[in-house]
């Protein structure tokens, strides 16, 4: 199943529950990566995340270059080209990323263990880290020849970690709830509802 339809599959089965979902866009979230996340906290002006995004940017640029990409690329990016999130709970703003098996990569787990403890996060760390290592094998073959800005050639899936982090990362530092991510390894993203339905029924409740 493509990544579309698992997450069209969620959806339906989230939306037949009685839980509302949707799609949106954040001005910080955009090509420009973890620069982009630092121009759109310095325009904010707001006190209470300064300390949380300067931790955030120190953690990805070290991924940023731990996955190998080209730290000159990333000013020159486009600022008007935002990145998607796969869905926002709508009642309580949190998002909501629902991970099939190209997201459990040794790209991923590289970016995993530069975490820093006590990171806000909405998933099991140490279960992430367990898939990762079970599924890199197969999983680093997906779309491998494929190009990625600031990663070359066969860069896609480096891209695609350093996109998860990105996530992970900015979206606490810039006062929202921390990100749901919900294993679809298998693709089945009715499936993967029902297995996570209590975490998602739950944020309403939080």
């Amino acid at each position: 199943m493509t990544p579309a339809a698992t997450h069209a599959a969620f959806a339906r089965a989230a939306a037949a529950d009685g839980v509302e979902l949707e799609r949106q866009s954040f001005d910080w979230l955009c090509e420009q990566g973890h620069v982009g996340l630092e121009r759109v906290a310095k325009a904010r002006r707001d006190p209470a995340i300064v300390a949380p995004v300067k931790a955030a940017l120190d953690v990805l640029q070290a991924i940023y270059v731990r996955l190998k990409g080209d730290l000159t690329v990333l000013p020159a990016a486009r600022a008007n080209l935002l990145l998607p999130v796969d869905f926002v709970h709508v009642e309580t703003g949190t998002v909501i990323e629902v991970d099939g098996p190209e997201h459990f990569t040794s790209f991923r787990r590289a970016t995993l263990d530069l975490y820093p403890a006590g990171a806000l996060l909405g998933f099991d760390l140490a279960d992430y880290r367990a898939r990762c290592d079970r599924l890199a094998p197969t999983s680093d073959a997906i779309a491998r020849g494929l190009p990625a800005k600031g990663f070359g050639f066969s860069g896609v899936q480096r891209e695609r970690a350093y996109h998860d982090a990105l996530r992970d990362l900015g979206f606490p530092a810039m006062g929202h709830p921390p990100v749901l991510r919900i294993a679809a390894e298998d693709g089945d993203g009715v499936a993967a509802y029902a297995r996570h339905r209590e975490r998602v029924r739950a944020l309403s409740a939080a």
